[in-house]
């Protein structure tokens, strides 16, 4: 995700980096290639079409191309919701085990420090899993190389993550150290780890219907390419420029939306979810070592 002040235009519009012109450019070229071709069309064999028809359909291609921005935000939206519940699942799970396993001895504290590295591969698993990769290493010391290996050969390993703390928890209260109602509310919290995780699959594994996102593309294509010929009459040879004006708004619509809809990616607009992984490391871990007033 790109971090940007919204009050500085300038900054913004002369940015690169999270544009989605480059992708645009072959199109756009394309468009404006046949804008000249029309040009020249109507200044040597008189050749133009009415306007009337793309004035019709132009308001229902903007009705579906902002059906389609909408609906991909709200994946994004809701993706991010879900992470930042993770994160608040993540922190309230790592102050009941800071507070509710109760023992002073060496052992209970290894115990603890265990479970809050398993929050923390819980969610460097549940983000490699949206984003289909599989490489234990890339964890680094979230796990050991006994669980490594335990995880390899498994598909569902952020669910086999929060087993691990689930069981050490059921063995503490066998041991006496943590009561029954405090494991229910530390077993409400994996829960919902479990909820947002399948939340965020629904979206990445779901794209958008295939008949909906090729009509608009076939649509937005042949609107783009015959535009021109409905607008030389009045643009002449500026017809080349403004159909890549034209082109530039309504394709970066359509490609913004196809960004956007899976957030959970590599792309300069998808959500910071490395950076959300580091705050669950980092702040489990200062809530396990933060001294008791």
């Amino acid at each position: 995700m790109i971090a940007y002040d919204p009050r500085g235009w300038l900054s913004v519009v002369l940015r690169l980096r999270g544009s989605v012109l480059p992708r645009l450019t072959l199109r756009i070229l394309l468009t404006v290639a046949v804008g000249a071709l029309s040009s020249y069309l109507h200044d040597t064999r008189g050749l133009s079409v009415p306007s009337i028809a793309h004035t019709l359909i132009g308001v229902a291609l903007g009705l579906l191309l902002v059906f389609r921005t909408n609906a991909s935000y709200d994946r994004y939206w809701e993706g991010r919701r879900l992470l930042g519940q993770m994160v608040n699942r993540s922190r309230d799970l790592a102050r009941q085990i800071a507070t509710f396993v109760t023992g002073d001895d060496d052992a209970v504290a290894g115990e603890q420090r265990t479970m809050q590295r398993h929050v923390a591969a819980f969610f460097g698993l549940g983000r490699q899993s949206l984003r289909a990769e599989r490489d234990l290493a890339a964890l680094g010391p979230l796990l050991t190389d006994a669980e490594r290996a335990t995880l390899e050969p498994l598909s569902s390993r952020p669910a086999v993550v929060l087993t691990w703390i689930s069981a050490r928890l059921v063995t503490q209260l066998a041991a006496g150290r943590l009561s029954e109602q405090r494991l229910q509310a530390c077993d409400a919290n994996l829960t919902s780890l479990v909820d947002s995780l399948g939340g965020c699959e629904r979206i990445a594994r779901t794209p958008i219907p295939f008949a909906y996102a090729q009509h608009i593309k076939s649509f937005v294509l042949l609107f783009c390419f015959t535009a021109p010929f409905a607008m030389v009459d009045t643009m002449r040879w500026l017809t080349p420029a403004v159909s890549g004006l034209l082109a530039f708004a309504l394709f970066g619509i359509d490609e913004i939306g196809v960004e956007i809809e899976d957030p959970f990616g590599y792309d300069d607009n998808d959500l910071p979810v490395e950076d959300i992984g580091k705050t669950i490391e980092r702040d489990t871990a200062e809530i396990l070592a933060a001294p008791r007033c």
